[in-house]
């Protein structure tokens, strides 16, 4: 079972994802951000790790399409928000025109949805809701929202349920 759990900044969603694998052992946390220097990303690494259940183990990579197909059970992967930031960060696509970029980290993302199809194992999926805000005012916004709200339709489609958490509420999104 494919499950995608979106939300807003602190909505949520994370807790809701790691209770919907809460009971299963043998879970791998793919943890997709990156590594920081900066103390505020650290605690919120740091109170991420510490909610996890000790028999999980932590793969972190950006290699998302390739941790997908490499699966040997349930994994709960934390998020494709920092997931896209890290393929435009790869594809230096917050100052190049697009042409420069687009196809690159197109084809990553439909990797990762192609894997996200084909995996045979339980897993839930984290994002980030980036579609109630206004259009950011800077270039760099813009371009992480366009990216990520297509990859979360692109996800969405392929999951077997997509959970709306908002306020730390869980609404079950119906089927397109």
């Amino acid at each position: 079972m494919r499950t995608l759990v979106t939300g807003g900044v602190r909505s949520g969603k994370s807790g809701v994802a790691e209770r919907l694998l809460a009971g299963r052992p043998d879970v791998t946390y793919v943890a997709t951000g990156p590594t920081s220097d900066d103390p505020d990303w650290a605690r919120r690494v740091a109170l991420h790790r510490e909610r996890r259940p000790a028999g999980w183990s932590t793969l972190e990579t950006t290699d998302l399409a390739g941790a997908l197909r490499g699966l040997a059970g349930p994994a709960l992967v934390d998020c494709a928000g920092t997931w896209v930031t890290a393929v435009l960060d790869d594809a230096g696509a917050w100052e190049a025109p697009q042409e420069q970029w687009l196809d690159a980290v197109r084809t990553r993302t439909a990797d990762v949805v192609d894997a996200w199809a084909a995996c045979p194992h339980d897993v839930v999926l984290v994002t980030n809701e980036v579609g109630w805000g206004v259009v950011p005012a800077h270039r760099s916004g813009r371009v992480f929202a366009d990216e990520l709200g297509r990859l979360n339709q692109d996800l969405a489609a392929a999951a077997d349920a997509v959970l709306l958490v908002v306020a730390g509420r869980v609404l079950p999104l119906p089927p397109s």
